[in-house]
Formats: C-alpha cells, sequence, structure tokens
C-alpha cells in the first residue's frame, strides 16, 4: 500500500509479502529514502538524486496508474548496492539529517547508507 501526505512531502510504502516484508518512505523535504527490511532488521538510507527518483506528484501518477492499468512502465527504475560493514545506530546527529519521519522508522536498527 502506499499513502502520499503532499503536505509534508513524504510518500510511505508498506509491502506486506512474508518474509520480503518492508516500509519504505521517500521524505522529499529532507531529500532521503529509508526502506526497513523487517527480515534484515536494518534500515538503508539513500540520498534522494533527482535524476533517477522520480518527483512527489510523479510517484502519485504511477500509482494511480499501477491501480488502474495493473502494470507500470517507467524508465525510472534504480538499482542500489549498499556496502555490509558500515551500518552505524542512529545517533542524535543522524536524526537531525534525516528527520522526524525516517527516525520513527529506522529508530534503533542499525543504518546502512
Amino acid at each position: 500500500t502506499m499513502t502520499i501526505d503532499s503536505g509534508n512531502n513524504i510518500v510511505n510504502v508498506h509491502v506486506r509479502s512474508g518474509v520480503y516484508s518492508s516500509d519504505t518512505i521517500f521524505d522529499y523535504s529532507r531529500g532521503y529514502i529509508a526502506t526497513r527490511l523487517f527480515s534484515r532488521h536494518a534500515c538503508f538510507i539513500l540520498k534522494i538524486d533527482k535524476d533517477y527518483i522520480p518527483e512527489l506528484r510523479e510517484i502519485g501518477r504511477l500509482a494511480f496508474e499501477r491501480k488502474t492499468m495493473k502494470t507500470v512502465y517507467s524508465p525510472n527504475n534504480v538499482w542500489v548496492q549498499f556496502q555490509s560493514g558500515d551500518s552505524l545506530f542512529g545517533k542524535i546527529k543522524n536524526w537531525f539529517i534525516y528527520g522526524r519521519a525516517i527516525e520513527q522508522l529506522c529508530s534503533g536498527l542499525p543504518l546502512y547508507q
């Protein structure tokens, strides 16, 4: 499921798929995306690159297309690779950078950037 909060420039994506379940926050006001993988007990944080990550209104349009057409074609597929072993536990300075929404999602988990 996807929830778009246009007032705060935040998108929440919840994937419920057994071992592959995850929650993702796109925080456009802070410029970060955080994904919490439940099977890994970790959060992965990525800086939003506007060349590859769709804008807030584009995400809404893609979600609408998917709901109505059941398939989405988008040239905006993004693959990222995170280096394991470089995790850090959320410290106060991280939460100033990432913001409250990501803090609520990832607090107490190792963070991978």
